[in-house]
């Protein structure tokens, strides 16, 4: 299997994975997001460490203890992913599983008005185009629907600041990702232990939740290893589009598995965005070939 191959083969694996992510954190919906969460940043440091170890690589510490700036990034990065980890879990467990899909739909687009707003990069005109569907889209949906996409909206904006603020780090994915849970995981252990100290933790209430739980740092870190590796391998505007793996198994997943409720309303503010979304792929890759736009 030649790299190209495998490449695409670890993108879509990736997304696969992170698409029925609403799966797996639906069977813990007995135990608080705030608690999930805590677990997840304190075995997805576990599970790093050890991956570390394997591979040998610490550069994140020099990041950490040598450059202050970048430890104060990391940091804000850092909170930014928690918030974002937060509202999925809340999100998934409370019947949002369909909005949330909307929110990663839209988060590529969020990221670039953020260019436009902090970078003072320009848009092209198929991307102008994309942003205003986008945006008419969200509009129907608040007002044609009287729905309020406030867990989209906290998904897409907190996951395309997490973006920005990474946008001048020298790491890669995997000791990246070390790094930031290496800020968090001080305050999670300690939240943690003070939940078992008043006895209000849900940890051990079943073998299954134990499992879940701590099962959760391998869950968090493989599909962002495989995500790394396809980045190195296939070309970005593949990257680009394949990234809508994810909300689209989402959404089906909400959809059909879980029932929650999709009106014809919703439907025609979802296909707005759809549409948004198409134009930003065709912009995306006419853009990486070379094409005028």
């Amino acid at each position: 299997m030649g790299g190209m191959t495998r490449g695409y083969l670890y993108a879509i694996t990736a997304y696969a994975l992170w698409g029925f992510f609403p799966i797996y954190w639906k069977q813990l919906h007995d135990v608080p997001a705030g608690e999930v969460i805590l677990h997840r940043i304190i075995w997805s440091l576990v599970f790093l460490l050890l991956l570390g170890l394997l591979r040998r690589r610490w550069v994140w510490l020099r990041q950490l203890y040598l450059y202050p700036r970048r430890t104060l990034t990391l940091g804000v990065a850092a909170m930014l992913l928690a918030i974002n980890w937060l509202v999925y879990v809340w999100g998934v467990n409370h019947g949002f599983v369909v909005q949330a899909s909307l929110g990663y739909f839209i988060t590529p687009l969020i990221s670039v008005l953020l260019g436009v707003a902090l970078l003072g990069e320009r848009l092209r005109r198929l991307q102008w185009v994309a942003v205003g569907l986008a945006a008419a889209g969200v509009l129907y949906l608040m007002l044609g629907v009287g729905e309020i996409p406030w867990v989209a909206f906290a998904l897409a904006s907190s996951f395309g600041l997490y973006g920005f603020s990474k946008k001048k780090m020298h790491l890669q994915a995997v000791e990246g990702l070390t790094a930031e849970i290496s800020i968090l995981f001080l305050p999670a252990l300690m939240l943690f232990l003070l939940l078992m100290g008043r006895d209000d933790a849900r940890f051990a209430q079943s073998p299954t939740t134990i499992l879940l739980l701590v099962g959760g740092g391998a869950v968090t870190a493989i599909p962002l290893i495989l995500f790394g590796a396809a980045t190195r391998a296939i070309p970005l505007s593949a990257v680009g589009v394949l990234q809508y793996i994810a909300p689209l198994l989402q959404f089906l997943i909400g959809v059909f598995l879980y029932r929650e409720p999709f009106t014809f309303g919703r439907f025609i503010g979802f296909a707005i965005i759809w549409m948004a979304v198409i134009v930003f792929i065709v912009d995306n890759v006419r853009a990486q070939r070379g094409v005028p736009v």
